[in-house]
C-alpha cells in the first residue's frame, strides 16, 4: 500500500509532465516565436542536461537517500513551469531546459530505486509507478490542451504549477 501511496503523490507531476511536453512546442513557438530547430535543441538541451547528470545523481541518492532528491525534483519541476509561464523570448528557455533536464534525471533515477527500496515485490511495484506515469500521460494532453486553448499558454503552466505543489504536499506526507 506504501508504495501504491507514493506512486499516486507522482500522479500530478505525472499529469503536469503530459500536459508540458505534448503542448510545449507549440507554446514555443507561437508564443515565443522560436523556429523548429530552436525547439529541437530545447528539447536537446534537456535531455543531455539529464545524460550528463544522471549518474552523479545516482550516487548521491546512495548517499543522502532518494526521498529528498525526489522533493526536490518535483521542486525544479515546478520552477520549470512558473519560469516558462514569465518569459518571453525563448532564449530563457534553454536554462530552464537544463533545469528541467535536471529534474527529469533526478526524478528518473530516484523514484524508481525509491520503489525498489521500500518494496518486496519490486516487478509489481514498477509495474504500478508504471501505470500511474501512463495514466498521467493519458489525462495531461488532454487537460494540457484544454486549458491551453481556452485560458492560454500561460494559464496552463500556472495551472501545472499548482498541480506540482499539490503533489508535492502529498509526496512529503507519504515519503
Amino acid at each position: 500500500m506504501r508504495v501504491v501511496r507514493f506512486c499516486l503523490s507522482l500522479l500530478p507531476l505525472m499529469i503536469t509532465s503530459g500536459m508540458f511536453y505534448s503542448i510545449l512546442p507549440i507554446y514555443i513557438s507561437k508564443e515565443l516565436n522560436a523556429s523548429e530547430m530552436v525547439v529541437g535543441s530545447l528539447f536537446t538541451t534537456g535531455a543531455l542536461t539529464g545524460a550528463i547528470v544522471s549518474i552523479a545523481v545516482g550516487k548521491v541518492s546512495d548517499i543522502i537517500g532518494r526521498k529528498s532528491l525526489i522533493v526536490l525534483s518535483q521542486i525544479f519541476f515546478g520552477l520549470v513551469m512558473l519560469l516558462y509561464s514569465i518569459i518571453n523570448d525563448y532564449i530563457f528557455a534553454y536554462p530552464i531546459h537544463v533545469l528541467e533536464g535536471f529534474a527529469w534525471a533526478t526524478l528518473g533515477v530516484n523514484a524508481p530505486a525509491y520503489i525498489a527500496d521500500i518494496s518486496e515485490r519490486r516487478g509489481e511495484s514498477m509495474g504500478v509507478y508504471n501505470t500511474v506515469v501512463h495514466i498521467g500521460w493519458v489525462i495531461g494532453p488532454l487537460l494540457g490542451g484544454f486549458l491551453a486553448e481556452f485560458f492560454g499558454f500561460r494559464l496552463m503552466l500556472r495551472a501545472a504549477f499548482v498541480m506540482i505543489i499539490f503533489g508535492l504536499v502529498l509526496t512529503v506526507r507519504e515519503a
